[in-house]
C-alpha cells in the first residue's frame, strides 16, 4: 500500500510542477515570441536600422531558444499526462524508466535552450555596448551619426530575458523531479 500512496505523491507532484510549469513557460514564450515579432515589425518601419550593430546573430540565438522553449512547453504537457497516467491506477502506467527519460528531456531542452539564450544574450548586450560607446555624449536629436540605442533595440534584450527565464524555470522543475524520482 505503501507503494500505491508513493506514486500518488509522485503523481501529484508531477501534476502541479508539470502545470506551474507549462502556465509559466507558455507565457514567457508568447511573450517573448510577441516582442520579437513587434521587434521585427518595428524595425521593418525604422529608415535608419543599419545602425544597430550586429544584432542579427543576438537575435538569431534569441528565436532558436524560443523554439526551443516551445519545444520545452510540450515537454511540460508530457509531464501532465504522465501525472495523469500515474495517478489513474491503470495497468498501463508509465515505468519509472520512461518517466526519467521523459524529465530527461526536459531537462534537455532546458539547457540547450539557456545555451542558445546565454549566448544570445552576450551577442545583444556586446552588440548595444559597443553602440553605446560610439554614441554621443550627451543629448542627442536626430541628427547624422545618431547611434542613441532606441526602444525597438531594448527589446530584443527583453525577449531574449523572457526565453531565458523560461528556460530556467524548466530547468529548476527538470531537477527537482529528477530528485522527487530519485526518492521513490
Amino acid at each position: 500500500m505503501a507503494d500505491r500512496l508513493e506514486l500518488q505523491r509522485i503523481a501529484s507532484a508531477f501534476r502541479v510542477v508539470g502545470w506551474g510549469a507549462f502556465w509559466s513557460q507558455l507565457t514567457l514564450a508568447l511573450v517573448s515570441a510577441g516582442v520579437l515579432a513587434f521587434n521585427s515589425i518595428g524595425s521593418e518601419l525604422v529608415s535608419n536600422r543599419d545602425k544597430a550593430i550586429g544584432l542579427g546573430p543576438g537575435l538569431s540565438l534569441t528565436t532558436l531558444a524560443l523554439l526551443i522553449l516551445a519545444w520545452g512547453v510540450w515537454q511540460d504537457w508530457g509531464l501532465v499526462r504522465i501525472s495523469r497516467a500515474l495517478a489513474s491506477g491503470s495497468s498501463s502506467i508509465p515505468s519509472k524508466a520512461e518517466t526519467r527519460a521523459q524529465v530527461k528531456r526536459h531537462l534537455l531542452a532546458s539547457l540547450v535552450g539557456i545555451t542558445f539564450a546565454a549566448i544570445g544574450y552576450q551577442a545583444l548586450s556586446g552588440s548595444l555596448t559597443f553602440q553605446a560607446s560610439i554614441q554621443q555624449p550627451g543629448l542627442t536629436g536626430t541628427s547624422v551619426g545618431n547611434n542613441a540605442i532606441t526602444s525597438l533595440e531594448m527589446f530584443s534584450v527583453m525577449a531574449n530575458t523572457q526565453a531565458l527565464t523560461g528556460h530556467l524555470i524548466g530547468l529548476w522543475v527538470s531537477l527537482w523531479l529528477l530528485q522527487r524520482l530519485a526518492r521513490r
